[in-house]
């Protein structure tokens, strides 16, 4: 019965071996996401709102247009939305995300189709959750 558990196991940390690899070294990952967000902020330089707007998460892209009342990019040109810098900080857990710029703070998360925008114009607040500009639901 040990036998059988000790395989058992090892066949769990194969594949979960295998899953992480799959998803990139933390390197690669970091590079990814700091890749995202620099072409977010050009875009953003740029006011190029259609490129702003394909790197929302859906489900930030849908709350941008609930609260706007109108498609994305006319509501992401009326956000408050300010270039923000250079990178300071990236920090990466897992599909999640977090991006310190000169001006701003940036979170992202990993989807089928590459890592995604689910909040911008985020600014700290001691004790509590950041406040941002551009956030999901």
């Amino acid at each position: 019965m040990s036998g059988r558990w000790w395989c058992g196991r090892a066949a769990a940390v194969a594949a979960l071996v295998l899953a992480t690899s799959a998803c990139g070294s933390l390197d690669e990952r970091r590079d990814d996401v700091t890749a995202e967000v620099t072409a977010f902020e050009q875009a953003l330089g740029a006011d190029e709102f259609a490129r702003m707007c394909a790197a929302l998460a859906p489900e930030t892209l849908e709350e941008l247009e609930q609260s706007g009342k109108s498609p994305c990019e006319q509501a992401i040109g009326e956000a408050e939305l300010t270039e923000a810098g250079a990178v300071r900080r990236v920090d990466v857990y897992g599909d999640q995300a977090r991006v310190v710029l000169e001006k701003d703070t940036v979170f992202l998360s990993h989807f089928p189709t590459g890592w995604k925008v689910t909040a911008a114009g985020c600014t700290p607040r001691e004790g509590r959750p950041y406040q941002c500009e551009l956030k999901g639901g």
